[in-house]
């Protein structure tokens, strides 16, 4: 296994092992997270791209009293491995990465349209110029498929009037869009700005399968305070490990 740092999540509520050299998750992770509600016992979450599974086990610590499945589709096994030890670590039995490409058919004993909630931090750079360490390119640049084909395969494995939940650039807005549509509905955009009067450079995004609802357009959070502190809705987020109200 390669070399790798113990760190923390929610405020070191959570555990979590990343790679000293590679990918290592962001407060986008922490963010996504926050998007998923209406979790019910029995549910099956799915975590596409899931990297060192910052997203998962958030999600897990925050729905750990409920009768729930987590699986995390991790397409570089160092990360997958890693993924693994911190759901162990964190008692979430709960939660399994698994190594597989998502190009490929999917791994024993899972099926399309099988997953209440598909969350996913997909890849946001195409012609970027790559990073030199091949674990941030394959994590950062998409190349072997599209945005558009990403969004499409987490559609596939939303259950009926299941929900996705996304993150990316702010300018991927309009491709994000015209891929959940007309698939999707109660559609909720809530865009990230770093600082007040800034744009947004992250947007979340949330939608419903086989819904009609309205696209729904929120104010959005500012992270940071002009000296770079974290917000007090950022540190809901962040460190209280609480959701977004948002009203699905």
């Amino acid at each position: 296994m390669q070399n790798y740092t113990q760190d923390y999540l929610l405020d070191k509520q959570v555990k979590i092992f990343q790679p000293i050299n590679g990918y290592r998750a962001s407060t986008d992770a922490v963010f996504l997270s926050a998007m998923v509600s209406s979790v019910r016992n029995g549910d099956k979450i799915l975590d596409v791209g899931s990297g060192t599974g910052a997203v998962s086990l958030c999600l897990a610590e925050r729905f750990k009293h409920l009768q729930i499945s987590i699986n995390g589709f991790e397409i570089q096994p160092e990360l997958a491995e890693l993924a693994n030890l911190s759901a162990k670590e964190n008692g979430f039995d709960f939660l399994k990465f698994i190594n597989t490409d998502i190009a490929s058919p999917l791994p024993d004993g899972l099926r399309f349209c099988s997953f209440n909630h598909v969350v996913s931090n997909p890849p946001y750079a195409l012609k970027d110029l790559p990073s030199p360490n091949k674990s941030k390119a394959t994590a950062h640049n998409l190349n072997h498929m599209t945005l558009t084909q990403w969004i499409n395969f987490c559609i596939k494995m939303t259950a009926p009037k299941g929900f996705i939940y996304l993150v990316n650039r702010a300018e991927a807005l309009d491709e994000i869009l015209f891929a959940l549509y007309p698939k999707t509905g109660n559609i909720h955009i809530l865009p990230l700005f770093s600082k007040q009067g800034q744009e947004a450079k992250r947007v979340l995004v949330s939608a419903q399968k086989d819904s009609k609802a309205p696209l729904i357009l929120h104010e959005g959070i500012v992270v940071h305070d002009e000296n770079g502190a974290y917000s007090p809705a950022a540190e809901k987020i962040l460190r209280a490990g609480k959701a977004f109200s948002l009203s699905y």
